[in-house]
């Protein structure tokens, strides 16, 4: 038998290649499988089972291309329905893979149709379990992500209560908990940085887990804090129920080179978003009128899917030369699948054509404690409300301005007003003045963010005080 987590950091997710006497399941794929074809194929083994936990709501799961390509049958849960050909197991339902088995665990509350799948070994015994979304390192999932459920989030919390108390909590202290994802998942509050861990060490430390918890309180400390979920997520959910483009169509029609003639054409007839992911510093120095930075070297995706709000926007790409095939793949992660090319040579090759270039100015930390008595500095930060909450500048010119609800508070910034941004260490804000300039907005980023900012003699605090623009 052999397991194989293949995590993705950006993501923050884990697939799994299960082996056993040649045959081979996989769960929760990734939307490029050929990855998994090429690893079974080199042990030469063949894919019988793809396992999906759930309709994954974070990313497109990769499960109807990978059994038109391996013929493997694809398992959801009970309760799962979907517009292509899946087999709903029933609960404790098992399937032989080699010398092992493969059982359902119906365990419903992060979703309705959420299942953790019970590995038992050659020899009979428990090994462990993959968790999907029920049960994380650290935390459990959100309860609020059913597709057109008429339940509540605390009908479904209740619901997460019991599935982990009856069917995962039951299960002995040396079982292997093997979740869909760690630390930086939108899918619960606490993930832990670790991505494999032990089940006895979770009834321990899991603060879901504990043995003396009422359903109120679970219930209760399960939905505390939660923020509502980025808009992509109930989108994302769809796809994977209804079914979407295959892979290769997606990146057959995005990796294309196109000339800066070309690329000016197709973005004026098209509509199309230029969407620059080179370097924050790379666009704040030069960078192509109107286009939105988010730079690929950070959470990439995930930072796509809460901003661009239409899956269906077509978008051309300025990227660093090599990185082509990997920004249409990442895009296609979270569903945007209608990439339509990348500029051939990048910036260099548009300023030789002699079309026009604008840039951000940036100021230093330093520059910023010399401007920040003036009437008329307006400060935006724009990290989460957490980060805003521990600590930020103090000063009724300092505002919070949260990235991931840019889009929702555009009618609280003042287009005669400049605005100096910043967030933690300067990716996000760059993605925020990008957003604003593009609005026509006056905006001033501030390098390297609070980690600089931190360093200089203004004032903080870490008391939240009501604040308007």
């Amino acid at each position: 038998m052999k397991i194989e987590q293949i995590y993705t950091g950006c993501l923050a997710h884990g697939a799994y290649y299960i082996e056993s006497k040649g045959e081979v399941a996989i769960i929760d794929p990734l939307r490029e499988t050929q990855q998994y074809v090429d690893k079974a194929e080199s042990k030469n083994a063949k894919i019988k089972y793809i396992f999906e936990t759930h309709f994954h709501a974070d990313f497109v799961s990769g499960h109807i291309d990978l059994a038109k390509k391996t013929g493997a049958k694809i398992i959801f849960g009970p309760g799962a329905q979907t517009n292509y050909e899946a087999h709903f197991a029933t609960d404790g339902e098992e399937f032989k893979l080699g010398d092992v088995i493969i059982k359902v665990l119906h365990t419903p509350g992060h979703t309705l149709e959420s299942s953790t799948f019970l590995l038992i070994d050659e020899n009979g015994k428990d090994h462990a379990i993959f968790s999907g979304d029920t049960l994380f390192l650290g935390d459990v999932g959100r309860p609020d992500l059913a597709i057109k459920s008429d339940l509540t989030k605390e009908d479904l919390a209740s619901m997460l209560f019991d599935s982990l108390r009856n069917k995962i909590m039951t299960l002995a202290d040396d079982v292997i908990v093997y979740p869909a994802h760690g630390a930086g998942s939108a899918c619960g509050k606490n993930l832990s940085k670790e991505t494999v861990g032990l089940l006895g060490e979770q009834k321990k430390t899991n603060y879901a887990l504990r043995a003396d918890m009422t359903r109120n309180e679970f219930v209760k400390e399960v939905l505390d804090g939660i923020l509502p979920p980025p808009q992509y997520f109930a989108k994302n959910a769809m796809m994977n129920k209804s079914g979407y483009t295959d892979f290769d169509t997606v990146l057959k029609k995005g990796d294309v080179s196109l000339t800066p003639e070309d690329f000016e054409q197709v973005a004026n007839q098209e509509g199309a978003l230029v969407l620059d992911v080179r370097t924050e510093q790379e666009f704040v120095k030069e960078h192509i009128p109107n286009s939105i930075f988010i730079g690929v070297h950070g959470s990439f995706a995930p930072w796509v899917g809460a901003l661009i709000t239409d899956l269906q926007q077509p978008i051309l790409l300025v990227v660093p030369e090599g990185r082509e095939q990997e920004t249409v793949t990442r895009l296609s992660r979270v569903g945007y699948d209608n990439t339509l090319g990348y500029l051939e040579g990048g910036i260099e090759s548009w300023k030789s054509a002699g079309k026009d270039i604008e840039s951000i100015e940036s100021i230093s930390a330093d520059e910023l404690a010399n401007r920040f008595n003036s009437d008329t500095i307006e400060i935006l930060d724009v990290r989460k409300d957490g980060e805003y909450k521990s600590e930020h500048l103090e000063g009724d010119n300092v505002h919070h301005f949260a990235l991931d609800y840019i889009n929702d508070n555009m009618n609280t910034v003042d287009q005669k007003q400049t605005y100096y941004l910043h967030c933690a260490g300067g990716y996000r804000s760059v993605i925020a003045a990008s957003i604003l300039k593009a609005r026509g907005f006056n905006v001033i980023d501030i390098a390297g963010g609070y980690a600089a900012l931190k360093k200089t003699n203004l004032s903080k605090t870490d008391y939240v005080c009501p604040s308007t623009l």
